[in-house]
């Protein structure tokens, strides 16, 4: 069964309603997360219902605090597959406006989840919160639940290696250049996903063509170059070499990923492709001529080739 994607809470058909429910921002689907989502479906199929996941729309950081950096881990489109691969029926997709972040935690277990959504359990991290100003936690969350007739299971906080799993983490390993703590995190590598787009075609030139990618809404990664795969449209996967950074050698740009793909010659502009980290190699440098920076990008390559290969 392929995941529904129900946008709102009102006026929802009968089958769109009823299910059990993780309810978070999930923001990377990490390992806690998918500890949440598993207390969900064990819920889920006790009581014979759908599974679901609430996220909001837009993050409501983007609507809180619109002045915050780019933080996220991942696009809502790589979301909904990393959700519909844990075996989701229904992502309940809410808008969040500053009338929906006026609703009290008591207004939002009624109005939203009992009546809108007719939910049958939740599922919440202990940290949850929800509500106008986070005023509703864990323990108001069961005390809803008992009111309005659903279920509830709060999860504890998920370690991995002694260390609490988090997108917060997650984040600070990327800004770090850390890809193996972020993959650690996540549960696998993190991966930028985006539409290719014309640059300044100086990669061509330098005999290193690469695929430009805006970063858009992600978190910004230490700049600097990657080792890196790289998912095309048609399932290919191929190991390449990145920079993410502002090219300061040749004439600064707003941060971007660009990726040569190995052994590869073929126009895609315009194609969605979705590049992992896989290694940080070296912080993003200026280079005082063009040749320092091709022999540079040939030592990356090769540096990154070498960690491909190993596996």
């Amino acid at each position: 069964m392929s995941l529904r994607i129900v946008r709102g809470w009102n006026g929802l058909a009968p089958d769109a309603r009823g299910a059990a429910v993780a309810l978070g921002n999930f923001d990377g689907v990490h390992q806690g997360h998918r500890q949440v989502i598993a207390a969900a479906a064990k819920a889920a199929r006790d009581l014979g219902a759908p599974l679901g996941v609430i996220r909001f729309s837009p993050h409501p950081a983007k609507v809180l605090r619109p002045q915050t950096p780019p933080y996220l881990l991942m696009t809502p489109d790589q979301q909904a597959r990393a959700l519909e691969a844990l075996g989701v029926d229904m992502l309940y997709d809410l808008p969040f406006d500053m009338d929906f972040h006026a609703l009290s935690d008591e207004a939002f277990a009624r109005d939203v989840l009992a009546k809108g959504l007719g939910v049958q359990h939740v599922a919440a991290g202990f940290d949850i919160r929800f509500g106008l100003d986070r005023m509703g936690d864990a323990a108001s969350l069961q005390g809803f639940g008992q009111q309005f007739d659903f279920g509830v299971t709060i999860v504890a906080a998920v370690a991995d290696q002694g260390e609490k799993v988090s997108s917060t983490g997650a984040r600070a390993a990327l800004k770090s250049g850390d890809v193996a703590e972020a993959a650690r995190i996540l549960g696998r590598p993190f991966a930028i996903e985006g539409v290719v787009v014309e640059g300044q075609h100086l990669g061509r030139k330098l005999g290193y063509p690469t695929a430009n990618v805006f970063l858009h809404d992600y978190v910004r990664p230490r700049l600097g170059s990657y080792a890196t795969r790289t998912r095309l449209p048609d399932g290919r996967v191929l190991p390449g070499v990145a920079n993410i950074g502002e090219n300061p050698t040749t004439g600064r740009v707003d941060a971007r990923l660009e990726v040569w793909l190995f052994e590869f010659d073929e126009d895609i502009y315009g194609q969605t492709i979705e590049t992992e980290l896989v290694a940080f190699l070296r912080p993003e440098a200026r280079f005082d001529s063009l040749q320092e920076l091709i022999d540079q990008i040939g030592a990356d390559a090769a540096a990154a080739r070498r960690i491909l290969d190993a596996g």
